[in-house]
């Protein structure tokens, strides 16, 4: 993966203490990203892209990984779909940086 997130970042945006580990953070973590790939489809990079295939790791984008991390943390035992409000926040941080 070409970019992170610091977990201590992670459990303040989550308000999480100890009841969920790093290794779950992270996954959560890293499927927000890929779910941001896709959904831009490009590659996040940490710094300035160096093609048209790749994206900064801005912070509209670190918020919309936030979100869905968020989400995923307080709703372990759903299905994992995204709320419509959540839903919502990730396509608005996202919509200027999607290619179509």
């Amino acid at each position: 993966m070409d970019v992170a997130l610091d977990l201590a970042l992670v459990r303040e945006q989550c308000r999480i203490v100890d009841e969920v580990s790093d290794l779950l953070l992270q996954s959560y973590v890293d499927a927000a990203v890929i779910h941001v790939q896709m959904h831009c489809d490009r590659t996040l990079v940490e710094g300035d892209p160096t093609s048209d295939d790749q994206m900064a790791f801005t912070a509209d984008v670190r918020q919309a990984v936030l979100l869905m991390v968020g989400h995923w943390a307080e709703n372990r035992g759903a299905a994992g779909e995204l709320s419509t409000e959540i839903a919502l926040g990730v396509s608005r941080l996202l919509w200027y940086r999607k290619r179509f």
